[in-house]
């Protein structure tokens, strides 16, 4: 069947770029945490998000805000892990006119620019120990000052911040203030991993696939084969509702019909066919379970390490130690293994 530049009445309507549209899940684990997070937001206190890569966590924090009283003023956002050390005060809190070299000009910090409405601190587990002592005294009091200045300034900011590392264990590396802490953690949402949402899953590629299909003109609303359909439910999705976003998009835009027949999850493979998705372990009898991740107590974020440990080892063993094949049967790219072998070079060596 030919792509007609015509789009019939069964589409969706196109959205807003800002995302709200794919908040979007059924499972009760993604409801309990709407629940939650829909119970939070006009409490004007600071939330902690903390969940995976591609979980949505900035999502949850523009929800949290529109859902709040402070919704009509700013929603200001900071990725922290993508400024250096010496550049995340003075982006915080902005700095004076001569107050280093090139500051030809006074600039406006995030927090006077969120002033009446609210602060998303994405990757807070990045910033430096001097910079959460600033933030503490904003949390606290309400005031701080710019970089090169002696004036306090007041500001009535709401904070949320997210991140996906383990706070109290870098609290009790003294990489993170536990006083900051205590007080960013008013109430801690989860976000919960697709893998977890498996309901979610063929909702989600289903809308996905159709705003693709939208973008490109399509005249009707594509639908995935039984395979594609198994395919996309049996798989781990490391980098969850981002990763499944790509995925989907990409299965449409090569599509030759309506209908989606092949899910390729890394698109740096020559093979045309997606690697198996990480086996699951099950247990048979009183057999122990072999996964480390599960042995006793764990935190969050240590138990996705080892599971994470886990499952690169028994690809690179499987695959002879070839790294690019060991990606290929993970599904994911060569690049994203490369990145996870590095920090985990002394575990997998």
């Amino acid at each position: 069947m030919s792509k007609e530049v015509e789009w019939n009445r069964m589409a969706p309507e196109p959205r807003t770029s800002s995302g709200v549209s794919e908040a979007l899940g059924q499972s009760e684990i993604f409801l309990e945490f709407q629940e939650r997070l829909s119970r939070v937001a006009p409490i004007n206190r600071p939330v902690l998000l903390i969940g995976e890569r591609g979980t949505g966590k900035e999502l949850a924090a523009s929800r949290l805000h529109y859902l709040s009283g402070r919704w009509q003023s700013p929603l200001v956002t900071l990725n922290c892990s993508a400024l250096t050390p010496s550049l995340i005060e003075a982006e915080l809190f902005g700095y004076e006119k001569g107050a280093f070299t090139g500051a030809l000009t006074r600039r406006t910090g995030r927090f006077e620019a969120a002033t009446g409405g609210t602060l998303f601190l994405d990757e807070i587990g990045t910033i430096p120990l001097e910079v959460q002592e600033k933030i503490l005294r904003v949390v606290e009091y309400g005031t701080f000052e710019r970089v090169g200045s002696p004036e306090s300034i007041e500001v009535n900011v709401r904070i949320i911040a997210a991140t996906n590392a383990d706070l109290l264990s870098l609290v009790a590396e003294g990489r993170f203030k536990q006083d900051l802490l205590d007080r960013l953690s008013f109430e801690v949402l989860i976000l919960p991993p697709l893998r977890e949402r498996k309901e979610d899953i063929l909702l989600l590629a289903n809308h996905f696939a159709a705003r693709m299909a939208f973008e490109l003109g399509w005249a009707e609303v594509p639908t995935f084969s039984e395979k594609a359909m198994s395919v996309l439910e049996s798989y781990f999705w490391p980098g969850n509702v981002r990763e499944l976003k790509n995925v989907v998009e990409r299965a449409v835009y090569r599509s030759d019909s309506f209908q989606i027949m092949e899910i390729i999850y890394n698109p740096f493979s020559p093979s045309s066919s997606p690697g198996p998705s990480p086996k699951i372990h099950e247990k048979t009898g009183d057999e122990e379970d072999t996964y480390p991740a599960y042995q006793g107590k764990r935190s969050f974020s240590e138990a996705v390490r080892e599971f994470e440990i886990h499952l690169m080892k028994e690809a690179l063993v499987e695959n002879k130690y070839n790294q690019q094949q060991a990606a290929l049967n993970l599904g994911i790219s060569y690049h994203q293994f490369r990145g996870l072998y590095r920090k985990y070079k002394e575990e997998l060596a």
